[in-house]
């Protein structure tokens, strides 16, 4: 039975990362089916141009994920908008990819890939929680957290392995948070969306192609083969953005959503596979064996 949506009268959320990709999909969406959206950018210049776009119905907030005192900042802003009411809604959706070989990163590059991608949440998330109903000083129903994962919080594909990395942390950091928060009544949904039409890999091809390596031939290879895909292959942001208001809006939502065009190829045929036969698959299709 198709489960009927809550209303959404006066409701309000917060997206992290509206200036482009699923970010700035979700926000439109949000937008449409009457909600008043907080979004997160790290520019002014950004926030003057989405404020523009989106409309009187979006409020831009200037924070990097990074910084705690500018999401203290944020909240104190929300909170004074909301004026005692709760926030329905906290949509994680910042996040950057790190490609390359684990054997040639670096330290500090996997660290900020963990620094964003995960502790970035967290800490936007406690700042929030109180705005969420974890907090007595607000009314109205429980919001909802969603976190912004990936296929690859489920398989570990080489060569984005501090991203997967940081996308099977943040699926395990949503199970517990889901947990821990059930006296509260505010629920934790993850998004794993596969390969979206999304600035993210564009920034991810940018970096070197490690040609000093034993690896370059491999990469390279892999950056036209899979990054290059066509775009038919990739998911429509909105369509991301309709799931992430859905896991908002239904009364008794998943807690996860794995979105992929391939479904049988990208998910359902490597979860059943042995680890040794996939990884063969990996080695082959890349020439490594």
């Amino acid at each position: 039975m198709k489960q009927k949506e809550q209303e959404n009268t006066d409701s309000c959320v917060l997206i992290t990362g509206v200036s482009s990709g699923i970010g700035f999909a979700a926000a439109q969406e949000f937008i449409e089916h009457g909600f008043h959206v907080f979004g997160s950018v790290r520019s002014k210049m950004d926030a003057g141009r989405l404020a523009e776009e989106l409309g009187s119905d979006f409020t831009p907030l200037i924070f990097d994920v990074r910084d705690g005192e500018a999401i203290a900042a944020a909240a104190r802003t929300i909170e004074n908008m909301l004026q005692g009411k709760k926030l329905d809604g906290l949509v994680n959706n910042v996040g950057v990819a790190v490609s390359g070989p684990l054997m040639h990163i670096s330290p500090k590059e996997f660290s900020e890939q963990f620094d964003i991608n995960v502790t970035g949440v967290l800490r936007v998330v406690q700042a929030f929680l109180p705005m969420l109903g974890a907090g007595k000083n607000f009314a109205g129903r429980p919001g909802r957290i969603v976190n912004i994962s990936s296929v690859s919080g489920r398989i570990a594909f080489p060569f984005i392995g501090p991203y997967a990395a940081s996308k099977h942390a943040l699926e395990a950091l949503s199970d517990a948070l889901r947990r821990e928060l059930m006296m509260y009544n505010i629920d934790v949904i993850v998004i794993e969306p596969g390969n979206t039409e999304t600035p993210i890999w564009e920034k991810a091809k940018a970096r070197p192609a490690y040609q000093d390596t034993d690896y370059a031939e491999v990469i390279s290879l892999l950056r036209h083969s899979l990054l290059d895909q066509p775009k038919s292959d990739a998911l429509d942001a909105h369509e991301v953005g309709r799931i992430i208001r859905l896991a908002v809006c239904l009364p008794n939502p998943k807690t996860r959503y794995l979105i992929l065009k391939l479904k049988f190829m990208g998910w359902f045929l490597p979860s059943l596979l042995p680890d040794r036969w996939l990884d063969l698959i990996f080695a082959k299709r890349l020439g490594m064996i």
